[in-house]
């Protein structure tokens, strides 16, 4: 009997299936959660550690806005690479380990040049095993949902995002520098790298998952496994979808300039930032969830809610009252929640079967790029004018909110057709 055969059933529990689809998804969000100590540690403080290092709040948004970039559009290559079923864990095993090197060597630099690159570094692991894992993870939710498979992940990973930056903020208190709490995310991403090499072992092909679904391939998205990627066009709904999720990041400043603001201009002492960034974090959690739930009930409306949630943080996030700041920067953990699960789970419906992993990777390349040029806007807005930036971003915002609008009802239908 063929591999694949073998998992035909339900995906909860057919003879053959070596993990529940559930487990699956539980264990990869376990490495997730892992993995986010590791490098939400280091994005916590990476604004005013650039500071110290002699970086200006236009280097800090430049290059926190360039890692985002690398992290995104990169995957436009990587997410071609994954839509090679054979090829996808060892992206994910790829890209993890890249990150899990390259933040502890940020505890022992001072040079501002090398701690720029491994930045950069961190977010190139992100790009390339975000389009292999978010295509198991979508093959995996079939049977379940993919709003639910996405938002149950997220919500684990940000529960790694809420430790991590903790600990960084314990150890820069505890010692006055910032070397300890890089060095010491070592240990979760040491811990993440043998909980993903043992979760291969045991599910070495994550795409039986979507042939055990009810039905075989339940959403119509993905290859059945042993076929090959196809050549089908990406439709016009997701290229409108994709030009609305750009425009939304264009406008959305980064956490390394939040950052780097509340702490030079005296609001919050340094130690104090990866306490905020943590708590950011538990809102982006709540966020991913609820907003998860609600797209697999109401669908895309429910997007409505991030241009708006990203217009109101300028106003909040850059003020000179610290809890105005504070209240931004929750708002931008909630505006990241929707972003990172409900945003990338309507990606699955919109994609032609076999090619959701370049779908994932020209999607995410066209909101890095624009995420990349605004970061660029706004860290020269920033040093001119903190009102012209808030203006700036809300229109540019309201600008998103109008195309979606427009656009929505078309895109669902596509999606249900």
């Amino acid at each position: 009997m063929s591999t694949s055969s073998n998992f035909r059933g339900n995906a909860g529990g057919a003879p053959g299936v070596p993990m529940t689809a559930i487990r699956f998804i539980l264990v990869f969000g376990i490495v997730s959660a892992l993995m986010d100590m590791v490098y939400e540690g280091a994005r916590s403080v990476t604004g005013p550690f650039l500071g110290v290092l002699g970086a200006s709040a236009l280097l800090v948004s430049v290059v926190t806005g360039a890692g985002e970039a690398v992290a995104l559009v990169l995957r436009l290559v990587f997410g071609r690479l994954a839509d090679r079923p054979g090829l996808r864990w060892t992206l994910a095993l790829s890209g993890y380990g890249l990150t899990a090197l390259s933040v502890p060597l940020l505890g022992i630099t001072d040079a501002l040049w090398v701690a720029c690159l491994l930045v950069l570094l961190e977010r190139l692991g992100k790009a390339v095993r975000s389009p292999a894992k978010d295509t198991m993870l979508a093959e995996a939710g079939a049977g379940l949902g993919q709003g639910k498979a996405f938002a149950l992940h997220e919500a684990l990973d940000q529960a790694g995002a809420f430790v991590g930056p903790l600990l960084v903020g314990a150890a820069l208190a505890l010692s006055g520098s910032y070397g300890p709490g890089f060095l010491l995310l070592a240990v979760p991403g040491l811990a993440a790298m043998l909980i993903l090499f043992g979760l291969k072992r045991r599910v070495p092909e994550p795409a039986v998952y979507e042939a055990a679904a009810p039905g075989g391939q339940a959403t119509g998205d993905g290859p059945v496994p042993g076929i090959g990627p196809t050549r089908e066009p990406m439709p016009r709904q997701y290229w409108i979808y994709a030009a609305f999720s750009s425009l939304t990041m264009f406008g959305y400043a980064t956490f390394g300039l939040l950052s780097f603001h509340v702490v030079s201009t005296g609001l919050l002492p340094a130690a104090v930032v990866p306490v905020l960034y943590a708590v950011a974090m538990g809102v982006d959690a709540v966020a991913a969830l609820a907003s998860g739930w609600l797209f697999d009930r109401i669908g895309l409306k429910v997007l409505v809610a991030l241009p708006v949630l990203a217009a109101a943080v300028p106003w909040l996030g850059f003020s000179n009252s610290t809890a105005l700041a504070i209240a931004g920067v929750l708002l931008w953990g909630a505006a990241m929640g929707v972003q990172e699960s409900t945003m990338r789970a309507a990606v699955a419906g919109l994609a032609p079967a076999g090619r959701r992993g370049s779908a994932y990777g020209m999607f995410t390349a066209c909101y890095g790029l624009a995420w990349l040029a605004g970061s660029f806007l706004i860290g020269l807005l920033y040093e001119q004018s903190v009102f012209a930036l808030a203006v700036t971003l809300t229109v540019i915002q309201a600008a998103a909110l109008a195309i979606f609008l427009t656009v929505q009802p078309c895109i669902t239908r596509s999606r249900a057709s």
